[in-house]
């Protein structure tokens, strides 16, 4: 919950040198100049160290994901499966792929292709359409429809070349489409493309699941939170759909339940997990981590819809919260949402220093604080009814 707000704006984290996320040549590198905006001015040095620990954990966790996988095709040859049921044209392809350096496999038909998908993970398909009992469509389907195999770009090779065809190979969920017969070099080039941006969206993925391991931990070091991070996940979607937002906005602030706090990796545990009362120049330190937080995440496309709610979840209706002193609509609205929930979970969740009041106590506290001008007045009534509405149907 937000406290006194008189803090100096701090523009920035870090000592302004040029630390990579990622090993040198890797496709994740960043540096701190990339990833922070503006220069710090008012944060002790000592905060620095805790942010850099910071940036070596989230360092650790990306080289232990790429250690487990292949990122360069000079490491890691890529694997292409050729689907179709003519031999020569089959062999074709299969002859083009292996001079390019690709480890290629083969299947004869749809159903031999699924089951060889399962059991090799390729990074390419290339699928041809007119086949017996299953066509490249079906396969096409089934592939995007499965979780785990989904991302795999698929190219059709078809002797179709009509608008109908091109239409349903995009609407099946296909990458690209080429006609028979094809140039050698257009192929090639294609492959290439698709399978980079394969394995580029691979590493994003990895830098996120690194993310949220990071979040989970710095949880984990203030155990008297207990479930909080789990709770703002299911709190953030119900809400989120009892005020009808879209699905980005949903999964926002279903993020922001695990990602909000993450910038406390940079706040040491001397006053994370201090028991008492913060002094002035501690309570400015914990300010930090919304900055903190906000540095780490924004080198992510993924988490750009999530980075206002780190930064904003404990400003206040009436400018008097931090680190902006937003005002109003100022604020962006998912923070706002975000901050209603958060407010919410700490009231209603036992902790060391109080107990964990009731639904309506809670609603009731958060009441008085709107009153004085620290929340939006419209929102919080539509958490009101939220709340009584879902603890009636509980």
């Amino acid at each position: 919950m937000s406290g006194s707000n008189t803090s100096t704006k701090p523009n920035s984290i870090g000592s302004g040198n040029t630390v990579e996320l990622q090993p040198q040549g890797s496709p994740l590198g960043f540096s701190k100049q990339e990833i922070m905006r503006e220069k710090a001015e008012t944060i002790p040095a000592w905060v620095n160290n805790h942010v850099d620990s910071g940036y070596d954990s989230l360092v650790a966790g990306i080289q232990q994901a790429s250690s487990s996988q292949g990122y360069g095709f000079d490491s890691d040859k890529p694997k292409i499966l050729v689907v179709d049921d003519g031999a020569e044209s089959r062999m074709t392809a299969v002859d083009l792929l292996a001079m390019e350096g690709y480890e290629v496999i083969e299947a004869d038909c749809g159903a031999a292709a699924i089951a060889l998908i399962a059991q090799k993970q390729p990074d390419l398909i290339l699928l041809d359409v007119m086949m017996p009992e299953m066509d490249g469509f079906e396969v096409c389907q089934i592939i995007k429809q499965d979780e785990q195999t989904r991302q795999i770009p698929i190219i059709f090779i078809t002797a179709l070349n009509d608008k109908r065809s091109r239409v349903r190979s995009i609407e099946s969920g296909a990458g690209d489409f080429l006609t028979k017969p094809f140039d050698r070099l257009e192929l090639a080039a294609r492959v290439k493309s698709l399978v980079q941006q394969k394995r580029l969206n691979e590493d994003i993925d990895h830098a996120e699941q690194v993310l949220f391991s990071i979040a989970r931990a710095i949880e984990s070091r203030d155990p008297n939170t207990g479930n909080h991070c789990e709770r703002l996940v299911q709190l953030g979607k119900e809400f989120g759909e009892y005020l009808n937002l879209s699905y980005n906005q949903i999964r926002d602030l279903m993020w922001g339940g695990y990602l909000h706090d993450i910038g406390k990796v940079g706040i040491p545990d001397a006053i994370l997990l201090k028991r008492g009362k913060l002094t002035s120049e501690e309570w400015e330190v914990m300010r930090q981590h919304v900055l903190i937080g906000e540095q780490i995440c924004q080198p992510l496309r993924a988490t750009r819809g999530v980075i206002p709610i780190i930064r904003h979840h404990h400003e206040r209706w009436d400018g008097s919260g931090y680190p902006d002193s937003l005002k109003g609509d100022k604020i962006p609205y998912l923070a706002q949402i975000f901050q209603i929930i958060d407010i919410y979970d700490a009231l209603s969740s036992e902790r060391p220093y109080k107990p964990a009041y009731t639904p309506e106590e809670a609603i009731q506290i958060m009441t008085e604080e709107t009153a004085k001008g620290w929340r939006n007045f419209q929102l919080m009534q539509q958490f009101t009814e939220f709340i009584s509405k879902r603890d009636r149907n509980s």
